[in-house]
């Protein structure tokens, strides 16, 4: 219940924001900075753009958009440090089984969120704001979802290389991040019921959104 409460606090950061800011990074394959800015661009047109064509289509078959995500979100972001990170020091009780296990169910949990979030987007405009300095290998991409009507998003994505790609490793919005977000509610639910206690909230969280 912990997990479920907290899970549902952290999608309401920004729902929107969140996920319209996700569907921006692509795969930077060369290592500079400016590389990674110019592939933000490229791949939110291509999303948009796909999700504009689509609309009908999407409309009366929503699971498609899980697809859609996993074509283009989900190869840009390192699951598996992102799943790290959330789970901190308690990162080391967990098996090599258990491991596998929290980076798969924490990567459908995500997934779905963004995924359902995505069929809101109603033509919010994405701002790619100037790269600002970082360490050798690390970068800063920082954007701004502009709502009509509405307050502007700032969405941050700390991204690093890994083999000559950029990988998203944690997202920001709004200042707050998504992996210090989960790493309380993971950290509550081991407490509880240990490593196999969060594996078992994340499976039953997965489950329930199948239904």
């Amino acid at each position: 219940m912990a997990l479920k409460r907290r899970v549902r606090a952290s999608s309401a950061l920004s729902l929107v924001g969140l996920v319209l800011g996700l569907v921006l990074l692509g795969a930077a394959r060369a290592d500079t900075p400016d590389r990674a800015s110019a592939v933000v661009k490229d791949t939110t047109d291509r999303m948009l753009q796909v999700l504009q064509k689509r609309r009908a289509e999407i409309d009366a078959r929503p699971q498609i958009i899980y697809g859609l995500v996993d074509e283009i979100v989900v190869p840009n972001f390192d699951f598996e440090r992102i799943t790290q990170y959330a789970m901190g020091r308690f990162w080391r009780q967990a098996d090599a089984g258990q491991r596998q296990v929290l980076v798969e169910e924490f990567r459908r949990l995500l997934v779905r969120t963004y995924a359902k979030a995505l069929l809101n987007y109603s033509g919010q405009a994405i701002r790619i704001l100037p790269l600002r300095p970082s360490r050798e290998g690390r970068i800063l991409v920082q954007t701004e979802i502009n709502q009509p009507g509405g307050p502007t998003v700032p969405i941050d994505y700390q991204m690093y290389l890994k083999e000559s790609a950029w990988k998203v490793y944690d997202v920001v919005i709004d200042g707050v991040s998504l992996v210090a977000n989960y790493r309380g509610s993971f950290a509550e639910e081991i407490r509880r019921g240990g490593i196999a206690g969060l594996i078992q909230a994340l499976k039953t969280r997965n489950q329930a959104g199948n239904a």
